[in-house]
């Protein structure tokens, strides 16, 4: 399904489009996304930008909760793609995202890096976003090609007021200038059942849904055989406060299972 040009790119770019990769399965990303908007968990998040009406809500690791988002992991091509992608030969469940923005929500996803909100360490790492309408590139995502090579992390800041996210942020670096040069950004017109696979390294976006019509978007990410616990200074997002893991150590099974070997 993944050809050697693709998995060229993945490595090179740090993101790649997979053309309908998962229309087989989209009925029930559909089924499950529709469960997961009418009963977040009551730690989802939400953004409202104060010049518009619709709301843009986040949700995480519902998985278990929603049988269709567990039979998507387990039994859909997702797994087999993503340890192609790694070069690993095992794959572990990380976690599950819901964004949602209703329509004419207004509110972007600003430029960041996922990797250094997460409690974990390694290179071997895959995120898949699945929008679930079709996207224009000007509401798809957006990804800084290379980024993932840089060899320092980017300071992670609350979107709600840019303050950074842990006491002490010496370890990392400012985020480079995107919008003005300094990456060549990568952006893709989007159909049902494609799929955006990304480093969690690298740096990406969306801007603000200010169409007349809601967005859907389920990302599902998922680590490979070098990937380890790591203790930040401070909570993650997600938050895992009772996961009893040392730095260093493989993610438990039981909490995050593993789904190819």
């Amino acid at each position: 399904m993944i050809d050697d040009l693709i998995l060229s790119d993945f490595k090179q770019d740090g993101a790649v489009h997979l053309s309908g990769v998962f229309k087989d399965w989209l009925t029930v990303l559909e089924r499950g996304a529709e469960f997961n908007i009418q009963h977040p968990n009551e730690n989802a998040l939400t953004h409202k930008a104060d010049s518009h009406k619709g709301l843009f809500m986040e949700d995480f690791c519902s998985w278990q909760r929603i049988p269709e988002y567990e039979d998507f992991i387990r039994n859909s091509p997702m797994a087999g793609i993503a340890s192609q992608l790694m070069h690993s030969q095992s794959v572990q469940f990380f976690h599950d995202h819901l964004l949602y923005k209703e329509a004419g929500s207004g509110v972007p996803t600003p430029w960041h890096q996922d990797i250094p909100f997460y409690c974990v360490s390694g290179l071997q790492t895959v995120s898949f976003w699945i929008p679930l309408e079709s996207r224009e590139k000007k509401v798809s995502l957006r990804c800084a090609s290379g980024s993932h090579l840089l060899d320092k992390e980017i300071r992670p800041t609350s979107w709600s007021n840019n303050e950074s996210f842990y006491a002490d942020d010496s370890q990392f670096m400012d985020i480079p200038d995107i919008d003005n040069g300094d990456y060549e950004v990568r952006e893709w017109e989007m159909e049902p059942g494609d799929a955006i696979a990304f480093d969690f390294r690298t740096i990406h976006g969306a801007n603000a849904n200010t169409v007349a019509s809601r967005s859907r978007t389920l990302s599902f990410r998922l680590v490979g055989d070098d990937v380890r616990y790591r203790q930040r200074n401070g909570r993650t997002s997600p938050n895992f406060p009772e996961i009893n893991q040392q730095t260093g150590e493989v993610l438990r099974t039981d909490w995050f299972p593993v789904i190819y070997s």
